[in-house]
């Protein structure tokens, strides 16, 4: 059957009964399944395209997101979403690459960092002692068994922390007219940029660094530290932030550099929140 005639024919959709006539279904959306459809041809271009994220729409949305933060999270707030992905889509696309690969654990901290760095070191502390009196078990055990732990359930709860990072957002500009879920739209705008650039791009950096400071001698070690990890950070969030005010809220003038600093302080504290809600969950299913 020619594409001309598909296209001209009458068809009864498969998903929900109705009649119409072309190659899409005027009432579901569903498609009309030719033979070239079935070809091995297709699977496989399909295959490499869902592998490889070689989708035009994909690339666009990534690509949005690093040069105009806010924009897409406006789009998609206006009604205007049929040239993007969904944030959420590609928030899953990114959290899939940062599950599986060996990359920057941005939102995961080991026990030490627990105990020893964060706000609320304290509580982790008299929890931790607690238990290893209780138990009976070595300190080195627990820490090996913890961090095993919390590695894997970090990269599940990201998505907890998009909820508490977008808490300070409407705190922050709750006079921009803006839904709750809107601010939730941009804070999983605001992972999948943090996702891509500091965990990925950065780790992808970092390991070619390492290449080239081995080749020419030099101790890398001595120059990758949390200080700089801290500054980089800071930096491409606060980035982030700043364009985000402007292009997703609308803001303007001196308010638009005191509500980005806002931003950053809000961000740390929801990060904060989300490690310690981490440390219950990795405590309690030890």
């Amino acid at each position: 059957m020619s594409k001309q005639t598909v296209q001209y024919s009458e068809h009864t959709c498969k998903t929900c009964g109705n009649v119409f006539t072309g190659i899409y279904c005027n009432l579901c959306g569903e498609k009309v399944i030719e033979p070239k459809d079935r070809s091995f041809r297709n699977f496989v271009a399909n295959s490499l395209t869902a592998l490889t994220l070689a989708d035009n729409r994909f690339l666009k949305t990534l690509w949005l997101t690093i040069k105009n933060p806010g924009f897409l999270s406006k789009e998609y707030a206006n009604g205007r979403r049929v040239n993007y992905l969904r944030p959420l889509q590609v928030f899953f696309v990114l959290n899939l690459v940062y599950f599986l690969f060996p990359v920057l654990q941005l939102f995961n901290s080991t026990l030490r960092t627990q105990m020893s760095v964060l706000f609320h070191k304290s509580i982790v502390q008299s929890l931790v002692y607690k238990r290893l009196v209780d138990s009976r078990m070595s300190a080195s055990g627990f820490e090996i068994i913890y961090n095993q732990k919390t590695l894997v359930l970090a990269k599940l709860l990201i998505v907890v922390f998009v909820w508490i990072a977008s808490v300070p957002l409407a705190i922050i500009f709750r006079k921009k007219n803006r839904y709750f879920t809107d601010h939730v739209a941009l804070s999983i705008e605001l992972a999948c940029f943090n996702i891509f650039i500091n965990a990925i791009t950065l780790s992808a950096v970092l390991f070619v660094l390492s290449k080239i400071f081995k080749w020419s001698g030099t101790t890398f070690g001595s120059y990758l530290n949390d200080d700089l990890l801290t500054v980089i950070f800071i930096s491409t969030n606060l980035y982030f932030i700043y364009r985000a005010a402007r292009t997703f809220y609308g803001q303007t003038g001196k308010s638009l550099i005191l509500k980005s600093v806002l931003g950053i302080v809000g961000l740390f504290l929801a990060l904060e929140v989300y490690k310690l809600l981490l440390f219950f969950v990795t405590f309690y299913s030890i």
